[in-house]
Formats: structure tokens, sequence, C-alpha cells
């Protein structure tokens, strides 16, 4: 542990931070110093919280590829693919608001669902019933075996909190990562710029 990482945890530890609670619907921010180059300022949305574990997908990391580029075979669409996590990463996942639309639709929280009939979800989009901003299509997730997210909230690795359905279709980046943990307490303004490597302070 770095200086900076040393700091950081003395800063979160003043900070008293509340309601650190995870459940299926609240947001996971990666700490500004957390070594994993796969959740470098992620913003993870957790759609499964239970005794067996947690499962969440990354909705600030989207790629360069389109998913007619990965699935030729699906309907003609201009969505991008984002980088949902580093497991499983050759499956696709979906996010989205169509809730009874799509039967199989798990919801996560008013407005927002997961998954659903893969072949239905083809057809309501080659019929232009989905807008490409009422969907998210993800290729991987993260996964967390029972009692280990707990450990790393217990180390200060992530920062919880709550986010709008809204705001989970922003198509936003790293600015989504400074805005939630702004919001999440004012104290976390310094934090939220600090330099991705903090060897360059």
């Amino acid at each position: 542990m770095n200086n900076e990482e040393k700091a950081f945890n003395r800063f979160f530890k003043q900070l008293k931070i509340e309601d650190q609670k995870p459940a299926s619907g609240r947001i996971l921010l990666s700490e500004p110093f957390l070594a994993d180059p796969n959740f470098t300022h992620s913003v993870i949305l957790l759609v499964r919280h239970d005794t067996e574990g947690s499962v969440g997908f990354t909705i600030n990391q989207p790629s360069d590829t389109k998913l007619n580029e990965i699935l030729v075979d699906f309907p003609s669409t201009n969505s991008l693919v984002y980088v949902g996590g580093p497991v499983s990463n050759e499956s696709l996942f979906y996010l989205h608001t169509l809730g009874n639309k799509l039967s199989g639709s798990i919801k996560i929280q008013e407005g927002l669902y997961w998954g659903g009939d893969f072949e239905e979800l083809k057809e309501l989009v080659a019929s232009g019933q989905v807008s490409e901003t009422e969907i998210i299509y993800l290729v991987g997730y993260s996964g967390w075996e029972s009692g280990q997210l707990e450990g790393e909230l217990n180390k200060h690795s992530w920062i919880v909190t709550d986010i709008s359905t809204e705001n989970v279709f922003s198509g936003k980046s790293r600015e989504l990562w400074n805005e939630l943990l702004t919001l999440k307490s004012e104290a976390f303004k310094i934090v939220s710029n600090f330099p991705e490597d903090p060897n360059l302070n």
C-alpha cells in the first residue's frame, strides 16, 4: 500500500460514511487507488446480492465495438457493447427498461430490469420497439462469493451508493463515477479529482 492509499484510508475512516450495505439495485464505486485495472473508476450496478454471493455489471465502460460486430445475426442496431466485468466475458447480458414487454425480465429497481428472453428481444429490436436509450448490452460481469464483497467493503475498496434508472443509461464513463462519488458526500469532491495513477501527483 503506497502513501496515497494509506492517506485515502485515513480520510475514508474520518468521513464516517453511513449506509455501506450492498443490495440489488445499489451501486459500487471503486475507490480511487484500487489496484485492479479491471475496476479503475468503475461504477458497478449490483443485480444480485444474497447469502450465496453477489453479481454486478460495470455500467460506465462502453467499448468501441458495436453489437452487430459480435452478433452478426442480431437485428441492426448502433448500440455499443459495454465491458460488464472480467467474468464470463464471452457471454452477453443486458440491462433495460422494457419491463413486461420482455418476458423473463428481472426487476432491479423501479423502471430497471435485467435479462429476459433473447429471441423475444431480437423480435422487439427488429420491429423498432426498443430504443437504443432503453437498453445496455454488456459482455462479462463481476462476481463475488458469499462474504467476499463484505470483506472488500471492510477494506474500503468500494463505496456503496444509489443511482437513478436515468443515470444507468446516461452513457457516461469517468464522469459518472465522479458525479456519484460527489453525490454520496461533498467531502468526496477532492477524491473524485485524484489521478488514476497517484504517482502523477
